[in-house]
């Protein structure tokens, strides 16, 4: 394993970085220090983007960011957690603000009311929400390198199932609504009346435009890395092998494994290691043996298990040499 910075140098196309996994396992960790690698030492104008509910990002950078927008902590490095929450909140007014104008209404029938809180209540509007913040911020194109913290639904690549979903379904609705247009038009012509443009349809095709592009950009693998972060522990290693049939069935290649919270093997050689601590690594090393088996081709990087959280640039800077620049073998 020599690093990311290997990866980078055969890749130098890629301009999207998606760290996937289960909670807990340290893709936040990763995606900061990626982050703040490439925007400190190699000088590139990188966005580092999480919707995490629980903050993580300003957890490790140490700075109040949540529901904040773009926000520069360093120099080229900013980081944005989006409050998915109050997307959703918004995009409800906006629907609600658009029907009442396009209908001349001055107050929104009860039933439709009802369906746009309910339907916004779905887990899908989470998801939605996400998406739509992240081709938001890349069609934008304001940034050299995009890393994405993702939420572990589905370990982040379900994203680009939905995505395909959601992009059937604007489909359907721009026929739907092409057919009723038709209609319209004859009506209008009869009744003598210029027939104005149409702003749903306009809206709708505008939102399946941004959805290829990213959906496009998230299946190129010349641009788009996808990393899946696991630890030395049974459960990781099962999630896994199940993203790489999830990555399998969508088309998508995965760029590589992160081996995190490794503990070095030579604490079995001291004699004052503590026992708790002995048996821990004795438990590791049979599940390192199953990750190189495993995995062994998609190792690209292992982080060792450090004394204290990784918090703070002095923490940062630590993870990302041994995140660009491993240097310890399985």
């Amino acid at each position: 394993m020599t690093g990311l910075l290997e990866y980078f140098e055969k890749n130098p196309e890629t301009s999207v970085v998606i760290f996937a996994g289960k909670g807990g396992l340290g893709k936040t960790t990763c995606s900061a220090a990626l982050s703040y690698y490439m925007a400190t030492v190699q000088q590139r104008r990188v966005l580092c983007f999480s919707t995490d509910p629980q903050a993580s990002l300003s957890d490790i950078f140490e700075r109040d960011l949540f529901g904040k927008g773009e926000i520069e902590i360093v120099p080229n490095l900013f980081v944005v957690e989006i409050d998915a929450d109050k997307r959703i909140k918004e995009y409800q007014e906006e629907v609600k603000r658009k029907i009442l104008d396009m209908y001349k209404l001055d107050k929104l029938p009860e039933e439709v009311e009802e369906y746009i809180e309910s339907a916004s209540a779905e887990p899908a509007m989470y998801e939605s929400a996400t998406y739509d913040a992240m081709a938001e911020l890349v069609a934008r194109g304001e940034y050299d390198l995009y890393v994405f913290d993702m939420p572990p639904f589905g370990h982040g690549v379900r994203m680009v199932a939905m995505a395909e979903i959601l992009a059937k379904w604007v489909d359907k609705i721009t026929e739907a609504r092409e057919e009723a247009r038709k209609y319209e038009a004859v009506a209008a012509t009869l009744r003598g009346k210029r027939v104005e443009e149409d702003e749903l349809l306009k809206e709708l095709l505008e939102i399946k435009k941004k959805m290829s592009f990213f959906t496009e950009l998230l299946t190129d693998s010349r641009k788009t890395a996808f990393f899946m972060v696991l630890v030395p522990e049974k459960m990781a290693i099962l999630d896994t092998e199940r993203a790489l049939e999830m990555f399998e069935a969508l088309g998508i290649r995965m760029s590589g494994v992160v081996v995190n919270q490794v503990y070095p093997r030579e604490l079995l050689d001291d004699p004052k290691t503590p026992e708790f601590l002995r048996n821990k690594v004795v438990s590791q090393q049979k599940y390192l043996e199953e990750i190189k088996e495993k995995f062994g081709k998609y190792i690209v990087a292992v982080i060792p298990a450090f004394d204290r959280e990784p918090k703070g640039f002095e923490m940062l800077k630590l993870v990302s040499e041994h995140l660009m620049k491993s240097r310890i073998e399985l």
